[in-house]
């Protein structure tokens, strides 16, 4: 089984996160990660709503303030400061620009860019709930409910990590697909390739989604590929457990049985048991399988997109 090109993926970023000088107090939260081997298979749209709806760097903080569900944006200092309209206004008109994007990457804690878990503090003084969203992020989520979100914090999180990254490159796949023309036949063929990804995830989903595809008339296709793009994007987001990786890793070792002599089959069990009981990471039976299959290709299994998700040199199974 040969490695899978990746081309590079457009993802929207909180611009500070590339180092821009963008924040309050004039400066950057430069990620490594981000910056360094994720951009090799990235391209970034980078938008600091704070600036782009107006703000000079640096400027007095905000804070978000009132319900935790439809929170202001206030000054700090002077809370007679409400920049809400203004960053609103901005984020509906950041969004046309943001089209085509597979994924999108906030600020963690931010009141304009922070993802969940921001803090919102009452109105007549008090301490803060961590229930909020800044005021862009739930913009964002709420106009695309499907696209793959995270915040950098989380993304130090290797199984968070690799989680986000695996939907950036699903989405992707999605819209080449729609790109290409939405037809039955690619739909069905496009739920055949990701199968054994999404049974890691949920075997429960990829039933209903199959159900979904059971039936797909012409006239219903819009419909149904919706339906069915949001439960495929709601699975993926739900993190594999070991106990999920196991079920579908011996689910593809079922096509081996009949190529691989019992000294092999042995290894390869035994590599999958010590996957499950925590001694070694996924990528260890991952890469015996993908030389297993080399050697002995097998049609179905080499568009199984289980195998390799996204780029190998990324790493993001060494730690799981």
């Amino acid at each position: 089984m040969t490695d899978k090109p990746f081309s590079p993926v457009t993802i929207g970023i909180s611009s500070c996160l590339l180092g821009e000088n963008v924040r309050y107090d004039g400066g950057h939260k430069r990620d490594r990660f981000i910056t360094g081997e994720l951009s090799k298979y990235m391209r970034f749209i980078p938008v600091c709503p704070e600036m782009g709806s107006g703000m000079p760097t640096p400027r007095p903080p905000i804070r978000l303030v009132g319900d935790p569900d439809n929170p202001r944006a206030v000054g700090v200092d002077n809370p007679d400061v409400d920049v809400t309209r203004q960053l609103r206004t901005y984020s509906t008109k950041a969004l046309a620009n943001l089209d085509g994007i597979s994924g999108y990457i906030l600020k963690k804690d931010s009141p304009s860019c922070g993802m969940k878990r921001v803090k919102v503090y009452p109105e007549q003084g008090g301490s803060a709930q961590r229930r909020g969203s800044g005021i862009f992020a739930h913009t964002l989520m709420s106009h695309l409910p499907n696209l793959p979100v995270e915040d950098e914090g989380r993304l130090n999180d290797p199984v968070l990590r690799e989680n986000f990254i695996n939907r950036v490159f699903v989405y992707h796949h999605w819209q080449q697909l729609t790109d290409e023309g939405l037809t039955p036949a690619r739909l069905i063929d496009f739920h055949a390739r990701h199968k054994y990804l999404v049974m890691a995830h949920s075997q429960a989903a990829y039933k209903r989604m199959g159900r979904l595809l059971s039936n797909v008339p012409k006239n219903a296709l819009r419909r149904i590929s919706q339906d069915y793009f949001s439960e495929l994007m709601s699975a993926l987001q739900r993190p594999v457990n070991r106990k999920g990786h196991t079920n579908v890793l011996q689910h593809i070792m079922g096509y081996l049985k009949r190529n691989i002599d019992t000294h092999d089959k042995q290894e390869l069990g035994e590599s999958i048991e010590r996957y499950r009981q925590g001694e070694i990471p996924l990528v260890v039976p991952i890469t015996l399988f993908r030389h297993y299959f080399r050697l002995h290709p097998d049609p179905y299994i080499s568009r199984q997109v289980y195998l390799q998700p996204h780029p190998q040199k990324l790493g993001l199974r060494n730690q799981l």
